[in-house]
């Protein structure tokens, strides 16, 4: 198990009674595979490590370190954490994994529960689903517990949810104070705050074993069929602003991973989409964001399906909120090989003009949201409108991705429809 892309050494997962590396007893479950046949894994992703391991011939030779922070989640079962290549100096290298003294049996952790992310979704897969996942909100600290049956484990989870539930006033508060400085972000509410996981589509499936500890053992290095990475979501009034971990100061919220304008941005979908395969798809929804360079697909998974409709909502929401405070947007084009302005506003409609310096605004077409029949875009930088008139279909050169404000126009649609009562 393990990989770079998730954050973890490539480990040994499995030892099979009788062969070579359990007769010879050189290798542990836990064990980081630092090398193979001279080659360094250390950087290795999941499918790298395979393709090296099945390499090797009828000679294998592995280089390992034993890893403090492991051993104990793999002992009697299959398990993986989020670990450092570099443990503490106590922990040096080993060649097998004795149990724990009783000095490090007492040595405890903690993870502040303020904006915690916990999870059952992890690593290590278990047919008795004992495990959860706690992480800090600052990504520094990473467990995986094991509870004695799943009851138990499920009964962990809501209590930790809970606890760091009534922490999250607290938690908006703070980022309201710190967005009241954050320059670009000024001013802007924040409607919620909570960790969503994002889900990667599979690649090709991995091959089913590869070998080590002395040629024929097969040592399974299987993953989930699609790769996570958990992200602080921040919804304000206009955008969703996504972080790696919980920012700290006033320039840390100034600097999202991702930031979306909710105008810009669609829900596809919520729930398993049609033929969906992805890895918690049941539990998933989908946000479409348009942008100059193209649209931005992401696919998001929560907890549980009261977390899910709880976003669910407060998108929808805030995507009607940003369009009724925004009220119209305007964007360069050209129509009948001459430069113009498109201004969308969410009462007045369509305004198609030009302008010349020195002279006044010419409005060379204008048309309620009532009379648009169709719309549609070629995906590059044509916009198609069709308001049924003499004109016929009006084309658009926005010169560059349309997607942007065919996304607009469907925002201020949906507000529109919304105040008529006919959405709930």
């Amino acid at each position: 198990q393990g990989g770079r892309e998730n954050k973890m050494p490539i480990l040994i997962s499995k030892i099979f009674k009788g062969l070579a590396a359990d007769q010879t007893e050189a290798l542990y479950v836990g064990d980081a595979i630092l090398a193979v046949n001279g080659t360094d894994l250390s950087e290795a992703t999941h499918d790298e490590a395979v393709q090296a391991l099945k390499k090797t011939g009828k000679e294998v030779i592995l280089e390992v370190k034993y890893m403090k922070e492991i051993s104990p989640y793999f002992k009697n079962s299959s398990a993986g954490a989020t670990v450092s290549w570099d443990p503490s100096p106590a922990a040096q290298q080993k060649r097998s994994s004795p149990l724990l003294p009783p000095r490090e049996l007492r040595e405890s952790r903690s993870v502040p529960l303020k904006m915690c992310y916990v999870s059952r979704k992890c690593l290590p897969t278990d047919p008795e689903h004992r495990y959860l996942e706690v992480c800090s909100a600052d990504g520094r600290v990473a467990l995986f517990l094991r509870a004695k049956d799943e009851a138990t484990a499920q009964s962990w989870l809501g209590a930790i949810q809970a606890n760091a539930a009534a922490l999250l006033p607290r938690v908006k508060e703070e980022l309201r104070a710190q967005l009241a400085g954050a320059g670009t972000v000024a001013g802007r509410d924040v409607k919620h705050v909570g960790w969503l996981t994002e889900q990667v589509p599979p690649g090709p499936p991995p091959p089913r074993a590869a070998h080590a500890a002395g040629g024929p053992d097969p040592v399974p290095l299987q993953l989930p069929s699609a790769g996570t990475r958990n992200l602080l979501a921040v919804l304000t009034e206009k955008e969703l602003l996504l972080y790696g971990s919980l920012p700290q100061s006033r320039d840390a919220l100034g600097k999202p991973t991702h930031s979306y304008p909710l105008i810009a941005t669609r829900l596809v979908h919520s729930g398993p989409a049609k033929g969906s395969a992805l890895y918690e798809a049941e539990r998933s929804f989908a946000l479409r964001a348009g942008g100059r360079l193209g649209v931005q697909t992401h696919l998001f998974s929560l907890e549980s399906p009261r977390e899910l409709a709880l976003w669910t909502r407060l998108l929808v929401d805030g995507t009607h909120g940003a369009a009724e405070l925004a009220q119209e947007v305007s964007a360069a084009c050209t129509w009948k090989g001459q430069d113009c302005t498109l201004t969308v506003h969410i009462d007045k409609g369509f305004t198609i003009s030009t302008s010349e310096p020195g002279l006044s605004r010419t409005i060379l077409l204008q048309q309620p949201f009532e009379k648009l029949q169709m719309s549609s875009d070629d995906g590059t930088k044509m916009l198609y409108l069709d308001f049924g008139g003499p004109e016929g279909e009006i084309q658009l050169d926005l010169h560059s991705c349309p997607k942007t404000i065919v996304f607009i126009i469907h925002s201020f649609l949906s507000a529109k429809v919304t105040r008529l009562g006919l959405l709930a």
